[in-house]
């Protein structure tokens, strides 16, 4: 069977669904787009957050989990920023965890796993930044002028 991707009005189902998230491979680095993200969803969306990182204790004040099996409740999202190469076997811990949804990050792509994901029950998003699917379901995700090249993100309703 091959992986059909989720159209947007499903990635937008999941998201409003959705009550916690987990960031796999969150970082403490202001420049990593993990970080972004997570400053992002704490201050424009419904979410609770956790962060998943076995080498950090606390980012944005918050406790860190070394790894999904240690966060003491529910995930429904689990938002991943790791290489492809680590996708399975951070899908086993979702699927160990009973997640809703595994969401690769953009540039991240598994079809395998995808199609794993799936067949185990999970609502799967793979290339798509769940901070950019936001903003833009949002309404926040607006252009500058034309022609600009300029992107800003505001929150004007919640979703």
């Amino acid at each position: 069977m091959a992986f059909t991707a989720p159209n947007a009005m499903e990635r937008l189902k999941y998201m409003q669904d959705a009550k916690t998230v987990a960031i796999v491979g969150a970082s403490d680095n202001p420049s990593r787009a993990s970080y972004f993200v997570a400053t992002y969803l704490l201050s424009a969306a419904h979410f609770k957050l956790f962060f998943v990182n076995p080498k950090l204790d606390e980012i944005l004040g918050q406790k860190v989990y070394k790894s999904l099996a240690d966060i003491p409740e529910a995930v429904d999202i689990v938002d991943v920023f790791r290489k492809a190469s680590d996708i399975p076997g951070v899908l086993d811990e979702a699927i160990a965890i009973k997640a809703k949804t595994f969401w690769m990050q953009l540039g991240i792509t598994d079809d395998v796993s995808a199609e794993r994901g799936v067949a185990a029950g999970l609502n799967v998003v793979q290339d798509k930044c769940i901070k950019i699917e936001h903003a833009r379901f949002a309404g926040g995700l607006n252009l500058a002028g034309f022609n600009t090249g300029v992107i800003s993100s505001k929150r004007n309703k919640s979703i």
